[in-house]
């Protein structure tokens, strides 16, 4: 069974001759067995920082689907920081199937900034890079479905599947992962091109919310107009509510029949379904814009409960 053990008081050479040698799955499975405490024990040591992530990025091919990894192209930077203070950066070039270790004058297509072991746990699959960006714990400047398609490419340790996708989103995760996050961070996400992903997942699962017995005798039909693409695009979504079932259609169709129409920014939308923006109060502040029956959108609200931490 391949552990990191050897890592714990190797020289640089020692570390080089390990990550060159050992076996990727294995080296996969040791990672997911070791705590962060322990992971970062193993790898923080000055001299041996830039080998071990250097080593892991090396490795990668070895751990990606191969039909996942034929659809990457472009150059990925990883900036590794503590207290945001830089402590490595590396770089990746992805073509249709290879991946290289570039130097860092190469100008770079995306740019991922995150602590060394949350790095090691994306890397790994064990992390969802969605879920990490949306929480403010990833950062992406640039090309952001580039570097969701990285974090998407990992196989389960000793198997094909895919280990996480981060364009799969649970709205419970998400919820979770909103908890406490920065008005203006959720901004800059909600405004790159991981956008439509998150709009597309939270209204495709809303109807799995849905309060039954609390629904049961609503018929109310619902519209969002979403602000702050930065394409200037609206995106519109009428949300139905019938014999305690929900169902969810985009564009305008049926303009006519629905009972109210808010509009909102697409940050503010994602933290009123979340439960993070409270309704009443989205509307005193100016931040939900409700056209036609303000209590038949408030009764919507009140009838669709995404679980969020407390």
């Amino acid at each position: 069974m391949t552990t990191l053990e050897p890592l714990r008081s190797a020289t640089p050479e020692q570390a080089t001759e390990f990550f060159a040698t050992v076996d990727a799955v294995g080296l996969l499975e040791a990672v997911t067995r070791t705590s962060d405490d322990e992971l970062l024990g193993l790898i923080s040591r000055e001299e041996i920082r830039p080998i071990a992530v250097a080593g892991i990025l090396a490795r990668l091919h070895d751990l990606a689907i191969p039909e996942r990894l034929a659809e990457v192209h472009g150059v990925v930077r990883f900036d590794l920081e503590r207290r945001g203070a830089l402590l490595e950066r590396q770089s990746l070039a992805f073509d249709r199937g290879t991946m290289t270790l570039e130097s860092d004058s190469r100008p770079a297509d995306v740019v991922l900034r995150t602590s060394l072991v949350r790095f090691v746990r994306l890397i790994s699959g064990e992390r969802n890079a969605g879920l990490e960006y949306l929480s403010g714990k990833l950062d992406i400047d640039g090309d952001a479905l580039l570097a969701l398609a990285v974090g998407g490419m990992f196989r389960v340790p000793g198997g094909e599947a895919v280990a996480v996708d981060p364009t799969t989103l649970d709205p419970v995760d998400v919820a979770s992962a909103l908890k406490g996050v920065k008005p203006d961070h959720l901004r800059k996400v909600m405004s790159s091109g991981f956008r439509p992903i998150v709009l597309g997942e939270i209204f495709r699962r809303l109807p799995d919310f849905v309060d039954r017995r609390r629904a049961g005798r609503l018929e109310i039909a619902v519209g969002f107009r979403l602000l702050g693409n930065p394409t200037g695009e609206v995106e519109r979504y009428v949300v139905r509510l019938a014999h305690g079932t929900a169902t969810v259609s985009q564009g305008d169709e049926g303009d006519d029949d629905r009972d109210a129409t808010i509009t909102c920014e697409g940050h503010d939308y994602l933290r009123l379904a979340t439960g993070h923006l409270n309704p009443v109060t989205g509307v005193l502040r100016g931040q939900l814009k409700v056209k036609g029956d303000k209590a038949k959108a408030l009764q919507l609200s009140s009838v669709i409960n995404i679980p969020r931490p407390r």
